[in-house]
């Protein structure tokens, strides 16, 4: 396994977690919000069916056996990043620049 390199203030920022410097400021409040948040984010209420040629099913099963998911979690996951804008269409992008 390979050593990452830290900044000085990453390594000091691991020090102190490791030697237990650091503390959690997460209220039980705060903490039940998250979790609802989450949750309400990952429940999965709905089911599609889309049709999709059989080499991109090869290749986003390929994909999610290298990421060790199952193939629907990573497709989820691609349109959940892509509908809140965490994931862009990068080929879009660069048409409509040539264009401007």
């Amino acid at each position: 396994m390979s050593k990452v390199k830290l900044s000085k203030e990453e390594r000091e920022l691991l020090e102190d977690f490791e030697t237990g410097k650091l503390k959690s400021v997460l209220t039980k409040k705060r903490k039940k919000e998250i979790e609802a948040v989450a949750e309400a984010t990952f429940k999965k209420d709905k089911r599609i069916n889309i049709r999709i040629s059989g080499r991109d099913l090869s290749a986003i099963q390929r994909r999610a056996l290298e990421e060790g998911i199952p193939y629907q979690t990573l497709v989820s996951s691609v349109l959940h990043k892509y509908v809140s804008g965490g994931l862009r269409d990068v080929a879009a992008n660069k048409k409509s620049n040539r264009t401007s």
